[in-house]
């Protein structure tokens, strides 16, 4: 059985990779050199390279067997759309449709294993996706639903997200740290979806 090929895009501190194991051949892609810092020190054997991972996924998308693609949320979030600018006096912005740009792009061009992942947005999403818990998943292999413990994100601390997610962040500086562990992927979650891809590829 030969080595698995995972992109693992927008990758964060590793969420979403963290139960994967370690036989696997993982290249993550992430824009922000201080967080794509803190995943090299958690996944020493991964390729890390911080650039634009949408245009990373345009240049390589066939180079690998599973791409995992979380493209940033915060403007398809119904919190802030529904709370900070309705209520908090927050700028409205476009919603950034590279999310769907990449649905479609690898629905038309790729012939490997993908998926998609991004919050449930305030409005009716335009590609229709998979719920589970507080995320949208997208992808060309089935994924069934699992039942992980419901999180308050919007109220968790820094403390209780670290305590989630199995991470302790406290010997790194990060402005916005508990955005950073806001935005990953329960890592069960991750593992769960992880699996059906394993199970897809080797059938």
């Amino acid at each position: 059985m030969n080595t698995m090929k995972i992109l693992n895009l927008y990758s964060g501190i590793g969420g979403n990779r963290k139960l994967w194991g370690e036989d696997l051949d993982i290249t993550a892609i992430e824009y922000d050199e201080n967080i794509a810092g803190i995943y090299k020190d958690l996944f020493p054997s991964d390729n890390v390279i911080v650039c634009d991972a949408h245009e990373y996924l345009l240049n390589n998308f066939d180079k690998y067997d599973l791409i995992w693609s979380s493209p940033p949320c915060q403007t398809h979030s119904s919190f802030r759309q529904n709370i900070c600018v309705r209520y908090r006096g927050t700028e409205p912005k476009f919603p950034d449709l590279k999310l769907y740009e990449e649905i479609i792009f690898l629905k038309y061009n790729s012939n490997k294993l993908w998926v998609v992942e991004n919050v449930n947005p305030y409005y009716k999403p335009l590609i229709e996706g998979k719920l589970i818990q507080r995320h949208l998943f997208w992808s060309n292999f089935s994924i069934p639903s699992i039942e992980i413990e419901k999180d308050n994100i919007r109220k968790a601390q820094i403390p209780d997200l670290q305590r989630r997610y199995g991470y302790d962040l406290s010997l790194y500086k990060l402005k916005n740290k508990r955005q950073v562990l806001r935005n990953c992927v329960h890592p069960q979650l991750g593992n769960h979806i992880f699996r059906c891809a394993e199970r897809e590829l080797y059938k």
